[in-house]
């Protein structure tokens, strides 16, 4: 990792740059894609399939045999790991419920929210070197909790047309509608178009890599919406003399096997924290198992070291870093001033491969600085919000002059008209009654 001493200001935008390609640099490829599975369908998918994944497929859908071959083949501590994160990701997501919102906002005027689930949500889930079974927890449950009918969900399949039997157990457990065997842009392109063996969703939700996450962005010229430009993953930690450099190297590591293009930094007030946590990254790192991918990450990170803990913050907020960890002794400072961040893990036993299986937070979170915009998942993420109002005659005469005047002063007559018939109604309607109560005295 390359070490930066104080940097300057007015280099932080260099200094904090993602290795990553430009969207202009992936999208005429992303498009090509489409293009055909759009005109071809499952033709195209089955094209595409068999050039990346090596693998010519008779059925796209994964069967219910084969759903129940993979629990066969999953240990029994590892379904029972899995149901445990299940049920914290659960209570995390349903104490998220909200109530119905009512509001008189006027005499006779009755404004209120109501929020609905999206019916229709694809999950995309990378497979390959790191199949990530832990994204359909963290998608499907608030999925469910939501109220979504329909859950389809695609990952790519190896060179033997099977998808990884946790990814099928998981699906299974949390209740996917369907499970699609097919992965990369053209995933991404079938839920977007709909073909005959993948339904057009509403909402594309998951990581993958920067073709997959540029293959979201375009959806959504489309009609199809997405969670987020969620790309490599990423970590940031800050730390002091307080930390403990073999938890902080391994944190940084722990993103970092994530893949070749993954980013981790350290921001340091400690030159000697900062030389600790480069030894213990050297030592961690030459026996890991996915060694030559952290390597590949760790070339394109970065140890900082700042004099202060504001200058410090200010740099954080500036990268907003997906994952952020917290360890130092004024964590307080931190924790109050944190502006632009995913999630944030705090102290020196709050790792963030917690937050990426078991906690309850949902690790599905926003990269490449979109923190400063962009929410991770969350329960609300799988749902709409629809405002209803019903106005009474009394309601009506109280805002109608007001209506009156703002859609004239705009030019809009029509819009004025709607308004100004019912109130004459209104007033004959009065009238009249003036009249019949004349006549019976």
């Amino acid at each position: 990792m390359k070490k930066i001493y104080n940097p300057e200001k007015d280099t932080w935008s260099t200094l904090l740059e993602r290795p990553t390609q430009t969207v202009a640099e992936i999208e005429a490829t992303v498009l090509n894609v489409f293009d055909e599975v759009k005109t071809d369908g499952d033709r195209a998918i089955d094209t595409y399939t068999q050039k990346f994944d090596n693998v010519a497929l008779q059925d796209i859908t994964a069967s219910i045999q084969e759903i129940e071959e993979a629990k066969q083949l999953v240990s029994q501590e590892l379904k029972e790991a899995i149901i445990l994160a299940k049920s914290n990701i659960e209570a995390f997501h349903s104490a998220q419920k909200t109530n119905k919102v009512l509001v008189e906002t006027t005499t006779g005027v009755s404004c209120w929210q109501e929020k609905r689930p999206i019916q229709k949500v694809g999950l995309y889930i990378p497979g390959g070197t790191a199949p990530l079974f832990s994204t359909i927890l963290m998608l499907v449950v608030p999925a469910i909790i939501a109220g979504c009918k329909e859950i389809v969900l695609c990952s790519p399949p190896n060179s033997q047309g099977k998808i990884n039997p946790a990814i099928l157990y998981t699906a299974d457990l949390c209740g996917v509608t369907k499970i699609c065997k097919v992965g990369g842009i053209q995933a991404i392109a079938g839920m977007t178009f709909g073909t005959k063996s993948i339904p057009r969703v509403y909402k594309i939700f998951g990581p993958g890599n920067q073709f997959v996450t540029v293959a979201k962005q375009l959806a959504t010229k489309f009609g199809v919406a997405i969670d987020m430009p969620a790309g490599p993953s990423e970590l940031l930690v800050v730390a002091d003399d307080t930390a403990n450099a073999a938890f902080v190297a391994s944190d940084l590591l722990s993103q970092a096997e994530h893949g070749k293009d993954s980013q981790v930094i350290m921001v340091s007030t400690s030159e000697a924290m900062i030389d600790a946590v480069e030894q213990e990254i050297e030592k961690q790192l030459s026996v890991l198992p996915r060694k030559e991918i952290a390597e590949a990450a760790i070339a394109n990170s970065k140890l900082i070291y700042v004099n202060d803990h504001q200058k410090a913050l200010e740099l954080i907020n500036e990268y907003g870093p997906e994952h952020f960890i917290v360890c130092t002794e004024n964590e307080e400072f931190y924790i109050e001033y944190i502006e632009n961040a995913g999630s944030v893990f705090i102290g020196n036993y709050t790792p963030e491969s917690a937050g990426d299986y078991a906690s309850g937070t949902n690790h599905t979170l926003p990269t490449n600085g979109y923190a400063k915009q962009y929410s991770g998942v969350n329960l609300d993420s799988f749902m709409k919000s629809m405002t209803f109002q019903k106005i009474s005659e009394e309601g009506i005469q109280s805002i109608g002059n007001a209506i009156e005047l703002m859609a004239e002063a705009e030019g809009l007559q029509a819009h004025k008209n709607a308004v100004t018939l019912r109130l004459e109604s209104l007033k004959n309607n009065e009238i009249l009654k003036q009249v019949l109560g004349d006549d019976k005295k």
